[in-house]
């Protein structure tokens, strides 16, 4: 308990008043009562005269509940005057309470214990609330370490099937990443692309090509060109890779962003912007902005990577094969975005 009275007869009998019930602090100066506020152990309420020299009671009050260190400190004004103004005054400051000379001993402890029990329900509510704060942070970041997990676990079965497939997701993964943090400033893409999108993109990207695990050796690894049947087979990878991603999404019983990305990548990753694409054919803006980043990611890092059925082109090689498909194969503010890397 913090007393201030800048007379040391009152300051003494209140301070009397409450030794036998309560630590007591007591001093008769302003900078003083400010500084004992602050210090460890913090009082866990302050008695203060209203009518004190400079700094007054109600500076006193005022500057209290501007420091986050003493704003929840409860305040009790005490006054010689029964003044109603100063009451609301003190009030409208943060005091809880007002006490009026001479002091009434019962009056005072009883308002007193009432403030400290509310003080300790409040204390008790607001470390509560911190720890549940704290455990669901906990939890979510649980949450999170378990999707990355998931998403590794199945780029890392994709790699069993086929290792090129595997060092592929994680590339492509980066230049998604790359392609939306430069597309973020465009104004055709800058309400799209706000920091989380991005993060969210970049974790669903690993699973573009989940639906290949589906696909036969004989096809999947065949080292040269594929036949009309053979590649209609090929193309069933990314509606494979959809359905598996929706039914994770029923099996968790809950909306995950990052796999409403991953299936959309899945599905459309293949799809055009003349709509000669597959498998549904979508042209322009229908096709989903996940789906004509990893579609810009995906051909380039095929072009410049060895495949069973080719070998590696050179950069610029790639590069201007990728140019060609502008406004045909590619959104061309994604190519563009591409070429300006």
């Amino acid at each position: 308990m913090l007393i201030v009275d800048d007379n040391p007869d009152l300051l003494e009998l209140v301070a009397a008043l409450l030794r036998p019930h309560y630590r007591v602090l007591a001093t008769t100066k302003g900078h003083d009562a400010l500084r004992l506020a602050c210090a460890e152990p913090q009082p866990d309420l302050i008695l203060l005269d209203v009518m004190m020299p400079e700094p007054g009671g109600f500076a006193i009050c005022r500057q209290l509940k501007a420091d986050l260190r003493t704003r929840d400190i409860p305040v009790i004004f005490l006054t010689a005057l029964d003044n109603p103004s100063d009451e609301q005054a003190g009030i409208e400051l943060g005091a809880v309470d007002y006490l009026t000379k001479p002091v009434s001993p019962a009056v005072a402890l009883a308002r007193i214990r009432a403030q400290l029990q509310l003080k300790a329900s409040a204390d008790f509510l607001r470390d509560h609330n911190a720890f549940l704060e704290q455990e669901v942070e906990r939890r979510t970041q649980e949450v999170l370490a378990v999707q990355d997990v998931t998403i590794r676990t199945l780029a890392a079965l994709a790699e069993t099937r086929d290792n090129e497939t595997g060092n592929h997701i994680r590339r492509t993964q980066h230049y998604v990443r790359c392609l939306a943090e430069h597309l973020r400033r465009h104004p055709r893409f800058e309400a799209q692309l706000d920091a989380r999108t991005i993060e969210l993109l970049f974790k669903s990207a690993p699973l573009h090509d989940i639906g290949k695990i589906g696909i036969p050796d004989r096809i999947l690894l065949k080292p040269g060109r594929l036949t009309a049947d053979e590649f209609e087979v090929m193309k069933t990878h990314v509606t494979l890779g959809r359905d598996a991603i929706r039914q994770t999404q029923l099996e968790l019983g809950t909306h995950a962003d990052f796999l409403q990305f991953a299936a959309e990548i899945a599905q459309s990753h293949h799809e055009k912007w003349d709509g000669s694409g597959y498998p549904e054919g979508l042209a322009g803006d229908a096709i989903p902005l996940s789906a004509r980043l990893m579609a810009v990611a995906d051909v380039y890092d095929a072009l410049i990577n060895r495949r069973v059925y080719k070998p590696p082109f050179p950069h610029l090689q790639a590069v201007a094969i990728m140019r060609e498909g502008r406004g045909s194969h590619f959104d061309p503010d994604v190519l563009d975005a591409f070429l300006a890397l």
